[in-house]
């Protein structure tokens, strides 16, 4: 690991920023993404909820005002009797038909505080809507991005078959005019065939890569069109622990763990009010019967005063419920760490990744040529009648690995920096 460690440091040792660069089509493709992807609407949505949650819990601090309406039938009612004019005359206190009509209203005077917490957690909330929505957009740019660079590589594979096949069936044409002299066998014939189809075969296979890839493309954008042709994703390399930083002020996963502590700790919050008492005011006005000696009369009536809830006991489910949020803070706290010894990890991973593939690309350019002369002394040796028809094939087919080995390379080094941008939270769209 240290080894690898110094080469990382040997290629841009002083860079201060990580900064990306890539070409106008990727960055196009990945913007038309974020408006063609559900998963970003629906991300999107989610802000709304949060702002319209908000705008709910401010409404809570107004006044309530209830319409009322009531009827109710009484029997028996008490009745007492006096004498009037030496006659026993019945005196009822109530009706039996009740009729009551009006509004009441109720307005918290004083909560200690909890409207004012509901909201910051309301806030919490909207924040981690927004946070999520960024995360959702880099996630799908990267997944953009791998798929772009997926299609290069399996178009620069499709050429490099082209070229291999070309080969072969340019030197058919010079087996089938030995074999018409007499100076090559029917067998040499079929054996080159054989390497042609199976060469065909292995396009075949790259072809269906591709139009995978495509429709991955189109899943993502809705374009199935990529004109790539090279790994042009550049990035800038730090030392690893200034790429940590980079990777916790700017990656979303950071973000969110620290938004959800924020959550954590506005939920508790909330909870330390539950003992707390509320104060209110509350008033009703309306029309009713029932008032002596006019019973049935329909009268205005009305109420004023103050009401205090004071929590008296509940059984420490209170203190319980403060530990449990406590705890459940310090289990968000616990995820940050969680992040930088991951994150760390696989940045270190990315960086051992992008030096040994600079290490073997430049370790391949020697083999191309090599396996380049050597197809063509196989070549001119088969048309001089001093070769054979295997070490051709055998020729052209080690030219193939050498090329599509340093494809191969190229292309994971291309996708462990757009792993390495990933990881640092660097926005390159």
């Amino acid at each position: 690991m240290k080894k690898i460690s110094i080469l990382v440091i040997t290629f841009l040792p002083f860079a201060i920023i990580a900064q990306v660069k890539t070409n106008t089509e990727l960055k196009n493709l990945i913007t038309q993404s974020f408006t063609y992807f559900p998963k970003v609407k629906e991300a999107e949505n989610a802000i709304t909820t949060a702002q319209e949650k908000i705008e709910l819990t401010k409404l809570n601090a107004l006044p309530t005002v209830d319409g009322i309406g009531n009827y109710t039938y009484l029997a028996p009612v008490s009745k007492v009797s006096f004498p009037v004019n030496g006659v026993n005359t019945p005196l009822q206190f109530q009706p039996n038909h009740n009729y009551s009509l009006g509004a009441n209203g109720n307005y918290v005077i004083y909560d200690f505080g909890r409207q004012k917490a509901t909201i910051e957690k309301s806030k919490t909330e909207l924040q981690f809507a927004k946070d999520n929505v960024d995360y959702v957009k880099g996630q799908l740019a990267n997944q953009v991005a791998v798929v772009y660079y997926n299609i290069v590589y399996l178009q620069k594979a499709i050429s490099i078959q082209d070229s291999v096949l070309n080969y072969l069936i340019e030197n058919k044409k010079i087996v089938q005019s030995k074999l018409n002299n007499g100076d090559a066998l029917k067998i040499d014939i079929l054996n080159i065939q054989a390497n042609i189809d199976n060469e065909e075969n292995r396009k075949i296979d790259l072809k269906n890569s591709l139009q995978k890839q495509l429709n991955l493309l189109s899943y993502t954008t809705g374009n199935s069109i990529s004109n790539g042709i090279s790994f042009d994703f550049e990035l800038n390399i730090k030392v690893i622990d200034l790429l940590l930083s980079d990777a916790t002020n700017n990656n979303l996963d950071f973000k969110l763990a620290a938004d959800r502590i924020k959550q954590a700790k506005a939920d508790m919050d909330i909870t330390k009010l539950h003992d707390k008492p509320t104060i209110a005011a509350n008033a009703g006005v309306g029309f009713k019967n029932g008032y002596v000696p006019e019973l049935q009369k329909f009268q205005f009536n009305g109420l004023a005063g103050i009401s205090a809830n004071v929590p008296l006991y509940t059984g420490g489910r209170t203190k319980q419920q403060i530990k449990l949020q406590q705890t459940i803070v310090k289990q968000n706290e616990l995820a940050i760490e969680t992040l930088n010894n991951a994150y760390r990890k696989d940045i270190q991973q990315a960086l051992a990744d992008i030096a040994s593939n600079i290490e073997r690309i430049n370790n391949t350019a020697g083999q191309i040529e090599q396996a380049k002369v050597a197809q063509t002394l196989a070549s001119v040796r088969f048309k001089n009648d001093v070769g054979t028809n295997l070490e051709i094939t055998n020729a052209s087919t080690n030219v193939q690995r050498a090329l599509l080995t340093k494809l191969q390379y190229e292309y994971q080094l291309c996708l462990a920096k757009v792993e390495l941008a990933r990881l640092i939270g660097a926005k390159y769209w």
